[in-house]
């Protein structure tokens, strides 16, 4: 055997040297979808140790604070990660998301302002970032006059997002309209924006968070199927679905199961039916059925989710002022 032969057979013999395989930051995202924010901060912050430059790392490291609502420190790895990626126009929307959690907790207007400054920003980086443009109309819209609120800037947004993107357009549109209690002009903004067959699901659940606040069981229940037609998988179907069988006052026994699958599988997240919501709900339907007594655990376990849920304390006092069923009350979730 030559020499070159024998390199060239040394070589395929020779174990293969050890690579970094796995990408923490796709780690943490994982943890993070199914609600393990503990875990992903964790693998976050040993990714960090080794890699202090990374961008993603301390964003996600914030979106994870972000859903605890632990706002200093997502406040904090936020503005790292824009540091890290000054041009990036994600990162500065999402800053803007938390510095918007810490004004709220804390009723600054300070960090109000700033919430302002990172979405403006983020759309300056990226005029075409909907999502972002998205962020600014709601800022606009609901945040008060001292610290930057305008509805005309707002309704102005809702126009350049439409030039971008029609279904978030008429979605925009829809929040402009549900601002300004025009509620008949946010119902065909919804209808507008799901008859053009939006590919993704969220457009579907923003319309039905409309009709689950409207008690309106028969669009609920058609939304709800025209997502099922995008995305067979998304556990927040079953939530929607229990929801517009219980207006109904309809397989209230389905609605039952739906519901616990929902409490059962589902993340805790801020883009997803609060657990709350969903123990409310159970609530409602137990009234249905006559059962009292697990009407009132349900409540009860609302409340131990969401102390100050109005619509669960008023259940609970009122069943135990008479115990009479209300099926037909439509409570607000």
């Amino acid at each position: 055997m030559n020499r070159a032969m024998a390199l060239l057979v040394s070589a395929l013999l020779a174990p293969a040297p050890m690579q970094w395989t796995h990408d923490p930051a796709v780690i943490a995202q994982g943890q993070f979808d199914r609600g393990d924010y503990p875990s992903a901060i964790d693998t976050l912050s040993t990714a960090i140790a080794a890699n202090p430059h990374d961008a993603r790392l301390f964003h996600w490291r914030s979106r994870c604070y972000l859903e605890m609502k632990d706002y200093a420190r997502a406040i904090a790895d936020a503005e790292r990660a824009v540091a890290e990626r000054s041009d990036s126009s994600e990162y500065r929307r999402w800053t803007g998301r938390a510095y918007g959690g810490g004004a709220e907790q804390a009723k600054s207007f300070s960090l109000a302002r700033k919430v302002k400054a990172a979405f403006e920003e983020a759309v300056k980086l990226d005029p075409s970032n909907v999502d972002a443009r998205r962020d600014l109309a709601e800022f606009y819209l609901e945040a008060p006059w001292i610290v930057g609120g305008d509805r005309g800037k707002a309704l102005k947004e809702a126009d350049a997002i439409a030039r971008l993107d029609p279904v978030a357009g008429h979605l925009a549109h829809a929040a402009y309209s549900r601002h300004e209690k025009r509620l008949a002009d946010a119902e065909a903004d919804y209808q507008r924006a799901l008859d053009l067959r939006p590919s993704r699901i969220d457009p579907y659940f923003e319309a039905a968070d409309f009709y689950e606040k409207r008690a309106d069981a028969a669009k609920l229940a058609n939304t709800v199927e025209q997502g099922w037609q995008v995305a067979p998988g998304d556990v927040r179907l079953l939530y929607y679905k229990a929801v517009a069988l219980v207006l109904a006052n309809q397989n209230l026994t389905e609605a039952d199961g739906l519901l616990r699958r929902y409490l059962t599988t589902s993340p805790r997240r801020s883009d997803f039916p609060s657990h709350a919501a969903a123990l409310q709900w159970r609530g409602r339907l137990n009234e249905c059925l006559g059962n009292i007594d697990g009407a009132k655990d349900a409540y009860r376990a609302a409340l131990a989710l969401d102390p100050g849920r109005k619509p669960s304390h008023e259940a609970l006092s009122r069943l135990g002022a008479t115990g009479l069923v209300r099926c037909r009350d439509h409570e607000r979730s």
